[in-house]
């Protein structure tokens, strides 16, 4: 399966847990938005990511920074998932509070999905 090539670099978008380091897994995401639609979050669920299969960096994750030509989004909210007593899932979740910062998560998203080849789709939005 082919995941597409990028045609021009300044619309790619990646997402790493060590600054310098690409997590090649791609996560899924599930977007939960307020009924006035001002603030949300997006959950993201890493399955198997590389960023937890290097034992010595265990430990060392302290956020999730999603970065495309517009800049950087940084989040804290991050935790490992263990099955067994090993690591199996990272789960991140990015917060907005404003329809602007909604804008710009989406942006990357849209860059992010483009960048992977992925499609997109908005039909799984829930509302709280």
């Amino acid at each position: 399966m082919s995941r597409g090539s990028v045609t021009n670099s300044s619309s790619s978008a990646t997402i790493q847990f060590f600054r310098g380091t690409d997590e090649p897994a791609v996560p899924e995401i599930r977007l939960t938005r307020s009924r006035d639609g001002r603030t949300g979050q997006a959950f993201f669920s890493f399955e198997q990511p590389e960023a937890l299969m290097n034992p010595e960096q265990m430990g060392e994750i302290t956020g999730m920074i999603l970065i495309d030509e517009e800049g950087e989004l940084i989040t804290r909210e991050v935790k490992a998932r263990f099955v067994n007593g090993s690591p199996s899932a990272i789960e991140a979740i990015y917060t907005w509070k404003t329809e602007i910062d909604f804008q710009r998560f989406m942006r990357f998203a849209q860059r992010y999905a483009d960048s992977h080849g992925l499609g997109y789709s908005q039909t799984g939005e829930q509302q709280n």
